[in-house]
């Protein structure tokens, strides 16, 4: 376990003593394989000295040998610490930790005898050359542990000069433990960055609920009395009664999704020129921010979350809906057409839903009216006539961003359109915005 200061917002720390820092505890899954690492490292020295000592006498050329591993102490007593964290752990740290072990492995050759190494004698760094492998491991996951261990295996048979099953078994062994060292760490990093990411989003989760019930206990409950007493009045504060009730719902809306509007679109309850009629909130375009083929990605909630207002519903998924930009804006445009149909066959009273569905491999979009229904045929005739907006302004936007566009109709009970968009389509030759029914 890491431990990292945090320092508390202002007013978030009132009455512990303000501007102190509060201690957090963070976790870290890294930081005791590389403790584990160091001492490792230490502890095989201590190994390989000892051993040198008792087989000393034993080398051919026992001064080699002697200078190999005080080169090895000193290194080792100058970067013992660079194994304490990722940090100090650099990737030039690591070529030269494995360089002196690959370097002592081949000076075996020159220290000791013939003899001596056909028979399986260990070589100068002999177990601490595998904490050079581990550290790639660790550092850089199973790919780069792959490496180091092969270049190892290389040298080892050089060295042996033989396919010798002890050194075979030997530079498997290594080479097995260091890519399951390696993946482990890469999916434990993987893991800790899926649980960082979800604390924050229980914190987010737990500061928009306190913000909605501080609203809740004052702007909502004054505008739902300003709605009712300006209905009860009647006249003019009958119309200001009107739009607090508008704000009411669009307020409602962006406090229980936590999105807001579009850079370049207004938000309800922005100014006296932002407030917006059922009609307006029907017909209103959801551009994309940003325009070109090289666009970002655009979350579809954030785009369709304007339409919500007094006659239309707005329900989304708890997490971004995400499609290519040039995609998402013409998916956002065949809704708003979708959306004019409701307001001009369904009448200004028509209640609509928008309903957005993030599946696996499509976004789905359904917008459902409760207005009198199309007329069986009703959609064909109309394209023959040449009225295309269904034609065009859905259906031709669906098709080509390879998806489709379903109308089910029953007379007297409503409309639902369901559009279905493929995720990574964009659409080519075409312009981003709304085009006229």
């Amino acid at each position: 376990m890491a431990e990292a200061e945090i320092r508390p917002a202002a007013g978030a720390a009132a009455g512990k003593g303000k501007g102190q820092p509060q201690r957090a505890v963070r976790m870290s899954v890294e930081l005791p394989l590389w403790r584990a690492l160091t001492g490792y490292r230490v502890l095989t020295l201590a190994y390989v000295l000892v051993l040198f000592v008792f087989s000393y006498k034993k080398y051919a050329h026992p001064l080699v040998a002697a200078a190999y591993m005080t080169a090895l102490t000193v290194w080792m007593a100058f970067t013992w610490r660079r194994t304490t964290s990722a940090e100090r752990c650099t990737r030039a740290f690591l070529i030269g930790d494995l360089s002196f072990a690959l370097g002592g492995i081949l000076l075996t050759l020159v220290a000791d005898s013939h003899e001596r190494i056909m028979d399986g004698a260990a070589t100068l760094p002999s177990i601490w050359t595998a904490g050079a492998v581990l550290g790639f491991a660790i550092k850089g996951g199973w790919r780069w542990a792959a490496v180091a261990s092969a270049l190892v295996a290389v040298v080892n048979l050089v060295e042996r000069q033989e396919l010798a099953r002890d050194t075979i078994h030997n530079v498997v062994l290594v080479w097995v433990a260091s890519v399951a060292i390696g993946y482990v760490v890469e999916v434990a990093r993987a893991s800790e960055r899926t649980l960082a990411r979800a604390l924050q989003i229980e914190a987010a989760t737990r500061e928009r609920e306190r913000l909605a019930r501080d609203i809740h206990d004052s702007v909502l409950q004054v505008l739902a009395m300003v709605q009712r007493r300006g209905a009860a009045i009647g006249g003019e504060a009958a119309e200001l009664g009107r739009m607090a009730g508008e704000q009411e719902v669009a307020l409602r809306t962006l406090v229980s999704s936590g999105l807001v509007p579009r850079p370049g679109t207004a938000a309800p309850g922005a100014g006296e020129d932002a407030v917006r009629t059922p009609q307006e909130a029907l017909a209103a375009p959801v551009p994309c921010a940003e325009d070109g083929p090289d666009a970002g990605p655009c979350d579809v909630r954030a785009l369709l979350a304007p339409h919500a207002g007094a006659r239309v519903t707005f329900s989304e998924p708890g997490g971004p809906v995400v499609l290519p930009a040039a995609a998402a804006a013409e998916l956002a445009a065949a809704v708003s057409a979708a959306l004019d149909n409701v307001r001009v066959h369904a009448g200004a009273e028509a209640q609509a839903w928008i309903l957005v569905e993030d599946e696996p491999d499509e976004v789905v979009v359904t917008v459902r009216d409760d207005g009198p229904g199309i007329p069986e045929g009703r959609l064909a005739d109309a394209e023959r006539e040449g009225r295309l907006g269904v034609a065009l302004s859905i259906r031709g936007r669906l098709r080509d961003l390879g998806g489709s566009a379903d109308w089910i109709s029953v007379p007297g009970q409503g409309t639902e359109v369901e559009l279905k968009v493929p995720k990574g389509q964009v659409p080519a030759g075409r312009k981003r915005g709304r085009s006229t029914a």
